[in-house]
């Protein structure tokens, strides 16, 4: 992550022993969502409203804001959940075991030092972070919106050894199952190098984003996904013009370009602009 900051009754089998063998769940057919929830529209602009809600301009038609903001109306709204590290203030959610420990500290995020990594190392503590994580999903679905991204589908690459890929695919397995059960699609949050992966294996139906153009990994979400990609790019890192990444035909329709803290309209330092 670049920026940052009990079971559904509908396919708890499937998530049962997708769990416990650290297997995946049957995915849609490649390019399709699941056929029961709805993909952002294509070429719709997005705003990512993560530092605080604030209504959204007449011509946006895609916004991300965290599971506990309202979605906007009439509007595709996206609900942020942190599925693989703890969010700022909600350490206190977590038992202490559910949590990786290195040389018996908490480990945290070395960008982010008030997020601690979760454990999905064992089938059981995955069955139990889902028995944590699965009501924030429903809750999206209950407030309004129509999907959800789940972040830091990358912290294993941060856990110094403790998690694997397949520890994250198998939570993030269950995640989709859940959110499909509730009636929302499920976006990929980054970990452009395991795109298919998480598509054909975990379920996922579409992607969102962070510096994709910044970082040239575009056209390897654009290539499992195609137009269902959700881009962020940020002002204080564009290694182009923001009209060189406009033009760039690998740059997603879908895609905004925010400041760093994501903060709200009005601020001094607010910035959400389209191509």
């Amino acid at each position: 992550m670049r920026l940052r900051r009990g079971f559904a009754a509908v396919g708890s089998a499937v998530l049962s022993v997708a769990l416990l063998c650290g297997c995946s769940a049957p995915a849609p057919a490649n390019g399709e969502a699941d056929a029961d929830v709805a993909l952002p529209p294509v070429a719709g602009k997005p705003d990512y409203q993560l530092g605080g809600a604030y209504p959204p301009s007449d011509d946006v038609m895609i916004v991300g804001r965290d599971r506990a903001a309202e979605p906007a109306q009439d509007r595709y709204s996206i609900c942020y959940v942190n599925g693989f590290q703890t969010q700022p203030g909600e350490l206190e959610l977590w038992d202490d075991d559910l949590l990786v420990t290195v040389d018996g500290e908490p480990l945290t995020d070395p960008d982010w030092p008030d997020e601690v990594l979760v454990d999905s190392s064992t089938a059981d503590k995955r069955e139990r972070i889902l028995a944590l994580v699965s009501p924030w999903i429903r809750g999206c679905a209950e407030s309004g919106f129509d999907a959800v991204e789940f972040d830091n589908l990358d912290s294993f690459t941060r856990s110094e050894g403790v998690l694997d890929v397949d520890d994250n695919l198998a939570l993030a397995t269950a995640y989709v199952e859940v959110a499909h059960a509730a009636g929302l699609a499920a976006g990929q949050k980054n970990a452009a190098e395991f795109a298919r992966r998480l598509h054909d294996e975990a379920g996922f139906d579409f992607a969102v984003v962070e510096e994709c153009a910044a970082y040239q990994e575009c056209e390897r979400y654009r290539d499992v996904y195609g137009p269902a990609v959700v881009d962020i790019e940020y002002t204080d890192d564009l290694p182009r013009t923001w009209a060189e990444i406009c033009d760039d035909t690998a740059t997603p329709a879908s895609v905004v370009l925010r400041d760093r803290d994501l903060t709200v309209e009005g601020d001094p330092e607010h910035v959400a602009t389209h191509c």
